[in-house]
């Protein structure tokens, strides 16, 4: 927030550089736009009913000061209005400081010279419009919005102005009046995208899905190119429930060269959800090409979601994949994830030997894993080795977490060796650490066998 005008301009050693934050793509094409710096430059000049009087003296100071800048003699033209400047000068003289500023990038010393010029005289329209850019380029969208609805008030009425007063409300979502504010910015300019798709990207923060679609419609017919009409178009067909059409548009993003990791996940997403996960699974893993070196998360719980679906050719594709593109980066508990799914594949395929040697691999690689191990035990019981499955389940038993689980199945081994009293201690402790229903009859029904032995 630009700090509030002292009376004085400060001198330039006073003020502290501000870290300027980065533009987005709409921010930059507005500030680079031929309308926007034809209307800055048009900014210097008086408009007469809305104006800081000026003694005689004071316009031949302003005349001098003009010629300077006319030519791009910018640091002597700061210095004469800084020697003639001060609480009794006209707000012209902070204004043109702030207009230098502004065309020199120092945005917060700008606010600073026009907030003097606006206190100096609260009716000095074009010292709070070039105020109301400042604070839009800085990202402070609530004094932006107050500027800009200023300028309004004393009857600017600019496509920009309601444009970026447009955006300013958007970001403090408002959407309503960010609605309006672009409506007016498209009547006054109908040829600039920007207002366009900022009037989009209200309907559909509204859940106006439907028109977010159809004004996408109309502008992707114009600006087919134009990636962020395609992704938006998608988005709102999302909304209304229409997976396959979205699909469509991120397929012609990806066709375009545009796509990210975003849209190829969310791509990934809606085929998943619709079967096609051959499709699917190419889409997750041209996510992670583009995705640098981040966790793969959403790959990683798409597999998941393969393998409980029992796509298991595609989730054995997907997870050679991420071990493929990740695998060198992979932290820890990721591979510990992949491990425990590359198990479960090899469950369900009947793969034994697979199933153990992966099941050891994360047991070496955490020791304190109780699912593995518990696993473990199971596969060690289903080939009547007892004595290793007791070694797994009282290793899992030991921990907090899986101590129940693992007294269930370690009792299980025992009745099937008839040592109902040893399993009956199992469950018992079982149902004191964890209590379950279905634990419950089991162990009644163990005590029946027991005793009518």
């Amino acid at each position: 927030m630009p700090l509030e005008p002292s009376v004085a301009t400060p001198a330039p050693n006073d003020v502290t550089p501000r870290p300027q934050r980065e533009l987005s793509a709409t921010e930059i094409a507005i500030w680079n736009s031929p309308r926007f710096q034809r209307d800055f430059i048009e900014s210097y000049k008086a408009e007469t009913e809305i104006e800081p009087r000026l003694t005689v003296v004071e316009i031949e100071r302003m005349q001098q000061v003009l010629e300077l800048i006319s030519g791009d003699r910018l640091d002597k033209a700061v210095a004469l209005l800084e020697k003639h400047g001060g609480p009794a000068a006209s707000a012209v003289f902070d204004f043109t400081l702030g207009n230098i500023a502004f065309q020199r990038e120092e945005l917060g010393r700008a606010a600073e010279h026009y907030a003097v010029a606006v206190e100096k005289m609260p009716k000095f329209r074009r010292a709070w419009r070039n105020k109301g850019l400042i604070h839009a380029r800085e990202g402070a969208f609530e004094e932006a919005a107050l500027a800009l609805t200023k300028v309004i008030e004393l009857g600017g009425s600019d496509a920009l102005t309601y444009g970026l007063l447009g955006y300013a409300y958007g970001n403090l979502e408002n959407e309503v009046a960010a609605e309006s504010a672009y409506r007016m910015a498209v009547l006054l300019d109908p040829e600039t995208l920007d207002w366009k798709m900022g009037l989009a990207k209200s309907f559909f923060e509204q859940e106006r899905f439907a028109d977010a679609a159809a004004l996408c419609k109309r502008l992707i017919a114009d600006e087919p190119e134009r990636s962020d009409l395609w992704l938006l178009q998608a988005n709102a067909f999302l909304g209304l429930g229409q997976p396959l059409r979205a699909a469509q548009n991120f397929e012609l993003v990806e066709r375009l060269g545009k796509s990210t990791p975003d849209s190829l996940n969310m791509l990934g997403d809606i085929y998943v959800n619709e079967e096609l996960f051959d499709l699917g699974v190419d889409a997750y893993l041209a996510a992670l090409e583009l995705g640098g070196e981040g966790p793969p998360v959403r790959a990683l719980r798409a597999a998941k979601v393969l393998t409980s679906r029992g796509a298991l050719t595609e989730t054995g594709a997907l997870i050679d994949g991420i071990e493929t593109l990740r695998g060198a980066a992979l932290d820890d508990e990721t591979r510990k994830d992949l491990l425990r799914l590359r198990a479960r594949l090899a469950v369900a395929q009947g793969s034994g030997a697979e199933e153990v040697r992966v099941l050891e691999e994360l047991v070496a690689l955490d020791p304190l894993d109780g699912e593995a191990l518990i696993l473990l035990g199971q596969h060690a019981a289903r080939h009547d080795d007892a004595e290793r499955a007791t070694f797994y389940y009282e290793r899992a038993a030991a921990l907090e977490a899986h101590e129940a689980d693992a007294n269930v199945r370690h009792a299980q081994l025992l009745v099937g060796q008839a040592r109902y009293d040893e399993a009956l201690r199992l469950l018992r402790r079982a149902q004191a650490v964890e209590p379950r229903e279905n634990v419950e009859q089991y162990l009644k029904q163990v005590e029946r066998i027991a005793a009518n032995r």
